[in-house]
């Protein structure tokens, strides 16, 4: 199974940025992680951070026939974008939406998605391991 993580916006900055909210966690130790962990479940796994929502849509839209799953944190752009929204609607690929705070004890503005009712199933609040949470679901769909 193919499986494609796409990292929205300031993601890149992780281990910088708000370090009581995120972690310390670097963005590139973070991409280890998934990796290795794509690994130990015998996934093939590709990773993509974009600050750009375009860059996002187009990314989505290479999907078609490329990957079998998509895992998103789009950041801020969960609360905002109906482009990333119909992209992932155009292609019709199996999608968990991923966060690394819960989005529910931040501010309320971040309450709202875009994305979850359409998402698989949506994991927050668990740190980086959401990402590795959201692997172990996306093998799990296809059994």
């Amino acid at each position: 199974m193919k499986i494609i993580v796409i990292n929205g916006p300031n993601l890149n900055l992780l281990g910088q940025r708000e370090t009581s909210i995120y972690g310390t966690l670097t963005y590139s130790l973070l991409c280890d992680k998934i990796i290795e962990e794509s690994k130990n479940l015998n996934l093939s796994t590709e990773i993509f951070q974009y600050n750009s929502e375009g860059d996002i849509v187009s990314k989505i839209h290479d999907c078609i026939g490329n990957f079998d799953f998509i895992i998103g944190n789009f950041g801020a752009y969960t609360h905002t974008s109906i482009a990333i929204r119909d992209a992932i609607l155009a292609v019709n690929i199996p999608f968990i939406e991923v966060h690394i705070s819960n989005i529910f004890k931040r501010e309320d503005f971040r309450h709202n998605s875009f994305f979850s009712d359409i998402a698989v199933g949506c994991i927050s609040g668990f740190g980086v391991n959401s990402y590795l949470l959201a692997l172990r679901a996306a093998r799990e769909y296809f059994k």
